[in-house]
């Protein structure tokens, strides 16, 4: 959405509507939106990495602005895909951004049980000559600054950045995840930092009302509900267009 898609086909992907981003091809795990530049979510853990090393190559080859980011939990870290990004990414100077969301979990397991280093991403990004930051990803404005000068250096030339967001997951990695393993007092300590809750006060110790700040949410309430429903009522795809946009030629009749 950030790049352009709407609520109402997102969601509709999601219930595998024929309005749907993918036209119900895709789901959860490939949401795509290639003419607005979002490339694709990917089932693969890591799998995207170098794929945007090979978007931020296009860029450079083909002398635009564009800037490349891929976004990652802690635990792509330790896929390979994520060592082989970096360097190629640093030895090309490709212009592109990692930025690792870490949760503190992968599935079920503590990031640090598994991992040599304190911070998965930015630690590592030494090994390949990469500049890192640690952030505050529960802080918006942390967030779009650091995005801001990274995607600046990249643009001049500079290469990439790693940037590994501190952030927390509200419920466990999937709806049949009770989320258990996580102690109480952690869940609670990082709830108090909901990205929403801080930019709130952020607001409010700005000076702006909060009758204002409420009229915010009551708009998105209604752009989500609306959008809601329009996937609900969207049609179901036809399964005579079930092998279209699967290969290059629209099909598979060519491997016969």
């Amino acid at each position: 959405m950030a790049r352009g898609a709407t609520p109402a086909e997102c969601l509709a992907e999601l219930m595998s509507k024929a309005t749907g981003l993918c036209k119900a091809k895709g789901g959860s795990m490939h949401l795509t939106k290639a003419d607005k530049g979002m490339l694709g979510s990917y089932a693969i853990v890591g799998s995207h990495l170098p794929i945007a090393a090979g978007a931020a190559w296009s860029a450079k080859l083909r002398g635009t602005e564009q800037v490349a980011v891929a976004f990652f939990g802690d635990g792509a870290t330790n896929i390979g895909a994520f060592h082989e990004a970096l360097n190629l990414a640093a030895v090309w100077k490709l212009p592109v951004l990692f930025v690792c969301e870490n949760n503190l979990y992968m599935e079920y397991t503590p990031i640090a049980s598994v991992t040599s280093v304190p911070n998965p991403a930015a630690d590592r990004a030494v090994a390949y000559g990469l500049p890192a930051e640690i952030i505050d990803g529960n802080d918006v404005v942390a967030v779009h600054d650091t995005m801001r000068a990274a995607v600046d250096r990249a643009r001049a030339g500079e290469g990439p950045t790693v940037i590994e967001a501190q952030t927390y997951r509200h419920y466990g990695h999937s709806r049949a995840d009770p989320a258990k393993y996580r102690p109480a007092d952690e869940v609670e300590r990082w709830m108090a930092r909901d990205p929403l809750k801080v930019t709130h006060d952020r607001l409010i110790s700005m000076g702006v009302d909060a009758a204002d700040i409420d009229g915010a949410d009551a708009r998105v309430a209604r752009v989500v509900e609306a959008a809601v429903q329009e996937a609900r009522d969207a049609p179901f795809p036809d399964p005579a267009q079930a092998l279209t946009d699967v290969w290059a030629d629209g099909g598979a009749a060519w491997r016969n």
